[in-house]
């Protein structure tokens, strides 16, 4: 339980802090907003791998935890408790985001064609090409092969998180994490919530084929 009350925890704050940086910022109106929306979500992944880190591995991610059980580095139990407190955490997050800016901020929910296009496909395709190269980096960073670089892995996939925002914000305003797209959506309703299911697919499509790329490559 301790583990799955620390992705709960870890899910909230990558979710509060990262969409609430996105409403403070007004991403999407500047590139400024979208530099500072994009190291907001990195350095929260970053704060929480070397807090609960130690406890739960710091997945605070559906998609992570997929590639992760599909990679066999997790039993199917834990992966269920640790996305449903995921999922708790991403809505917990949507409730005091709701709270502080009101629905009419969106709450930086994801969308489709938030700065390009209208097109549910390019979205969908976006999500997946994002989160199978986040979840690579992942299982490679936290990998027991790279044993000697282990203790840099949460900068390396906060650093990675950075980049995937500067390139996806344009399209969906990037999700690659269905907890953190879930609570937002939920309480902004309208369109973000018919288009979340673009933002659960999406990343856990992307996650299925980063482990089996991962799995392909892996020395044993």
């Amino acid at each position: 339980m301790k583990k799955y009350l620390a992705e709960l925890v870890g899910t909230f704050v990558l979710t509060f802090l990262g969409c609430g940086a996105a409403v403070s910022l007004s991403c999407g109106v500047d590139a400024a907003s979208v530099v500072g929306t994009a190291i907001a979500f990195g350095l929260a992944v970053v704060a929480m791998a070397y807090t609960i880190g130690g406890i739960s591995g710091c997945h605070i991610n559906p998609a992570i935890t997929l590639g992760v059980l599909a990679s066999g580095r997790m039993s199917a139990k834990d992966a269920c408790g640790y996305m449903v407190g995921q999922v708790i955490g991403g809505l917990l997050a949507g409730v005091a985001l709701m709270a502080i800016y009101g629905a009419e901020s969106g709450l930086g929910a994801n969308g489709v064609g938030a700065g390009c296009n209208d097109s549910a496909t390019t979205a969908l395709v976006v999500e997946i090409i994002l989160t199978f190269l986040f979840v690579l980096v992942v299982l490679g960073a936290t990998s027991k092969n790279n044993a000697a670089t282990g203790n840099f892995a949460g900068l390396a996939i906060g650093l990675s998180l950075i980049l995937i925002h500067l390139v996806g914000i344009h399209f969906t305003g990037t999700s690659v994490n269905p907890a953190r797209s879930i609570g937002p959506a939920i309480f902004a309703g309208g369109a973000a919530l018919s288009n979340v299911w673009i933002f659960i697919v999406g990343p856990f499509v992307g996650a299925l084929i980063a482990a089996g790329v991962w799995k392909a490559m892996e020395e044993k």
